[in-house]
């Protein structure tokens, strides 16, 4: 005969056994997320780092430039010139028609046609 209390341990184990897989499985889904979630954040930082990089070059390149400028007088008014078109006083100007081709000696200026 079998014994009475061998019965009820069964179920018992069974559901133990699949609330330890269900737990196991739990674990397993979050770690999984948490790794992707940390790979994610990791390929983030890698992106700001450069980008800082990139930044900071870009602020040495300025800090240069404006050294130049303050050392350098001739290539603060060549800069005046060609960017702000400053002249000096005893320059001549000369001050030319836009349009794509010249006027010819002879001919009326175009903006008397």
């Amino acid at each position: 005969m079998t014994d009475p209390t061998a019965a009820p341990r069964r179920p018992v184990r069974t559901v133990t056994v699949a609330a330890v897989l269900f737990l196991v499985l739990l674990v397993g889904l979050a770690a999984a997320r948490s790794w992707r979630d940390l790979d994610r954040a990791r390929d983030r930082e890698a992106e700001l780092e450069a980008k800082v990089e990139s930044t900071q070059q870009r602020v040495d390149a300025l800090d240069r430039r404006i050294q130049r400028l303050r050392d350098d007088p001739q290539l603060l008014e060549r800069l005046a010139r060609e960017e702000l078109g400053l002249v000096e006083d005893g320059d001549v100007v000369f001050v030319l028609p836009d349009g794509d081709e010249p006027a010819r000696p002879g001919e009326p200026d175009r903006a008397q046609r």
